[in-house]
């Protein structure tokens, strides 16, 4: 993060917050349970702390691994906020009982009503504030893009033996299958998954840098993956990792339909949070135009805050300037988890 952008960091916690940085500081504590294990981060938590004198204390962990400790704590759970990074954990978590809904016009206004959780008399139980896209990426020599550039032609028997992705059982793929269930229903759902195993080149494993890297070395020909692992090989000063986005292709799928399918990363405040008032400060803090900035630059991933623009030159080239995506709410989605695994389950999608 530049100088600047961390100046404005802290400008925007100075509005959102009490004035004078670092009075207090030791009294006001906010506890952070965070699926966010990306370095810059702290920089975020930094700002917000100068600016209103609140220190956050972290706890850091995978959002199965926070969601289990929450259970475990119940009411004498420290956690203030909670932030995880899909939206089908976010769902999870809701309709589990460990959100407490927040009333915030400062996050209505910022946040699109599709990238929101279940919204009562109370509130509102969590929000997203960035995004990823999941996207297609093709070995160039391979395959022609005209052949991938649908979610649906990742089945079509024509990739026989080109495709490779993670588990199908991993938070990324529940949320695009989910959506796909969505849009195609569920009989139509199920016959496509079963076509992607039938279409798979190895059996799914690593992440998604690793189908990226496998699909330029040629032992794919077809992938998926989240936008932000295509960035960072873009960003890299790695030459080898410059090679592997020389051989591979992006697509954004489903420019002429639905359009591409995007996963969030999210905040809501704790169930049993015992401070509150600092919860929801820090939750409309991460909606200021800086912030979502930050989102953008610091992880490589678009703001959902209305009227935010950025400047990330890896993005804005993936996507040459913009993509449509897919408009239906995000909880919908983490409804559809439950249905879509047991779809994995009877196709033998490992």
């Amino acid at each position: 993060m530049t100088k600047l952008s961390a100046r404005r960091l802290v400008l925007a916690a100075a509005v959102l917050g009490v004035c004078s940085p670092a009075i207090q500081a030791q009294d006001k504590v906010l506890n952070v349970y965070s699926a966010r294990h990306y370095p810059g981060d702290v920089q975020l938590y930094s700002a917000f702390t100068q600016a209103t004198g609140i220190q956050i204390k972290r706890v850091d962990a995978d959002d199965a691994g926070i969601l289990q400790r929450l259970k475990a704590e119940g009411t004498a759970s420290p956690a203030d906020v909670i932030l995880l990074v899909d939206a089908s954990r976010l769902w999870r978590a809701e309709v589990d009982g460990l959100f407490a809904p927040v009333k915030s016009k400062v996050l209505d206004a910022a946040i699109p009503a599709q990238l929101r959780g279940k919204t009562s008399a109370e509130g509102t139980f969590w929000y997203g504030f960035s995004t990823r896209a999941r996207v297609i990426v093709y070995n160039k020599a391979r395959v022609s893009k005209e052949n991938v550039d649908t979610y649906e032609e990742l089945a079509d028997p024509k990739n026989k033996g080109l495709l490779c992705t993670r588990s199908g059982s991993h938070p990324y793929n529940l949320s695009l299958f989910g959506a796909m269930n969505e849009h195609m229903g569920s009989a139509a759902t199920e016959t496509w998954l079963k076509g992607l195993v039938s279409n798979m080149a190895r059996n799914p494993v690593g992440g998604d840098t690793d189908q990226i890297k496998a699909t330029a070395s040629g032992e794919c020909g077809v992938a998926l993956t989240n936008t932000y692992y295509l960035a960072r090989l873009m960003r890299s000063d790695k030459p080898e990792d410059r090679a592997v986005m020389d051989k591979v292709g992006v697509v954004f799928p489903n420019q002429s339909s639905w359009g591409t399918h995007v996963n969030i990363a999210g905040g809501a405040m704790a169930k049993n949070s015992k401070n509150p008032a600092y919860a929801q400060q820090f939750l409309e803090f991460l909606a200021s135009p800086q912030a979502q900035e930050y989102f953008a630059n610091g992880n490589n991933e678009w703001p959902t805050a209305k009227g935010i623009k950025i400047s990330n030159p890896a993005l804005e080239s993936m996507s040459a300037g913009g993509f449509k995506s897919e408009t239906i709410p995000v909880s919908i989605v983490g409804m559809n988890q439950v249905k879509v695994q047991q779809m994995l389950d009877r196709v033998g999608y490992k």
